[in-house]
């Protein structure tokens, strides 16, 4: 992939309006607004997902009169509520299967537009052993579902399977859970006629180990398979652009033992190493899990011409010395930048004290970048 990816040259050229007044989301207060449900089918799984997910077993879905919107220059910024348990936005269609697996379920909120509108997919954080998209519209951790598809931008959230449940006989562990990203990735391009979306602007962002999954598929080379007889396997599984906060940046543990003071993060992904413990057998047995680290890390996949990536930490870079927070620690983006700047990839790191920094959150970022003006000449993802 040598080309700028469309989606940088975009936002290079595109005009510095737009870029400056797409900042932060403006969250409102909690209306009482009249439920809205959806079929029994449908509640029943959810309910069953919230369960697992440990949370009250009932499901009440309403959907808010209010709008959303981003502030704009010289326009009051809308106002709109939060996610919340008590409020969460309904799904325009529910636990939908993308794959074969029971996890293999999906959310999906259509913005209303007469124009195929751009994507953003939420990934779940939790280490890749926990976690659920039915906390997604019920926590407001999560981004502000109303803000983003009144900005004219469709969401998606999803479920994948979670290593240690639902990987037993997949070699290495993680093959399973970024296997099924990548297909919802293909699953959202087969919807776009049914569901009024662009395909081209797809956007992923996820937290923690969900950022890490936005990485990797934002810098693994097309999965697509154009010979298979799926439809959906032949759609293309490269994204517009991605975004994560807290995201790991690298699974190698020779990095992490170079980068962090204690490290102890990412065994499980390859193999019996129990979370975030044992590393030091992790470290000994990199040779023989190499083929599968530069599979899977996302450091390494990274080429000329990728789709530029936001990440958002929540601690300063260390004055000196090795970081130390090896789970969400700032070291693993300022070391991801380095990297893509040496290959002439675009990549923006914030954190507090971060200066110059042109958008407030991973999701304005995103708005930003899958809304930038098309070029009649513009490149299609790669």
């Amino acid at each position: 992939m040598i080309e700028q990816h469309p989606a940088t040259i975009g936002l290079r050229t595109a005009g510095l309006a737009w870029v400056l007044c797409s900042v932060a989301v403006i969250f409102g207060q909690d209306p009482a607004t009249p439920a809205a449900r959806i079929p029994a089918k449908e509640i029943g799984a959810l309910q069953q997902e919230l369960a697992e997910a440990g949370e009250a077993s009932s499901v009440t879905v309403a959907v808010s009169a209010e709008g959303a919107g981003y502030a704009k220059t010289g326009v009051e910024p809308k106002t709109y509520p939060p996610n919340s348990k008590n409020n969460p936005l309904t799904p325009t269609s529910a636990h939908v299967s993308y794959g074969e697996h029971e996890r293999n379920k999906l959310d999906f909120w259509q913005a209303e537009s007469e124009t195929p509108t751009p994507v953003i997919m939420i990934l779940h954080g939790g280490g890749w052993v926990a976690g659920s998209k039915v906390n997604v519209p019920r926590n407001p951790r999560f981004p502000n579902l109303r803000a983003i598809v009144g900005e004219g931008i469709s969401v998606v959230a999803i479920n994948h399977r979670l290593i240690g449940k639902h990987t037993e006989g997949v070699v290495p562990p993680v093959k399973g859970t970024l296997e099924d990203v990548a297909r919802a990735v293909q699953f959202i391009r087969s919807k776009a006629r049914e569901w009024n979306i662009d395909k081209d602007r797809i956007g992923s962002y996820g937290h923690s180990a969900g950022g890490c999954s936005s990485l990797w598929l934002a810098y693994h080379d097309d999965m697509a398979d154009p010979k298979s007889e799926d439809p959906v396997a032949r759609e293309s599984t490269r994204l517009w652009c991605a975004a994560g906060s807290g995201a790991q940046t690298t699974l190698d543990p020779k990095q992490m033992n170079e980068w962090f003071a204690s490290p102890g993060y990412g065994g499980h992904a390859f193999g019996d190493y129990a979370f975030s413990k044992e590393f030091d057998r992790f470290l000994a047995d990199r040779e023989k899990l190499l083929p599968w680290i530069k599979e899977y890390s996302p450091w390494g996949l990274v080429s000329a011409g990728d789709p530029p990536v936001y990440l958002a930490y929540g601690n300063e870079p260390p004055a000196s010395g090795l970081g130390p927070d090896s789970i969400h620690g700032v070291t693993f983006g300022v070391r991801l930048k380095k990297r893509c700047t040496e290959l002439g990839v675009e990549c923006h790191v914030v954190h507090p004290g971060a200066p110059g920094a042109k958008f407030k959150s991973p999701i304005d970022y995103l708005v930003a970048t899958l809304k930038v003006p098309a070029r009649a000449d513009e490149l299609k993802p790669q």
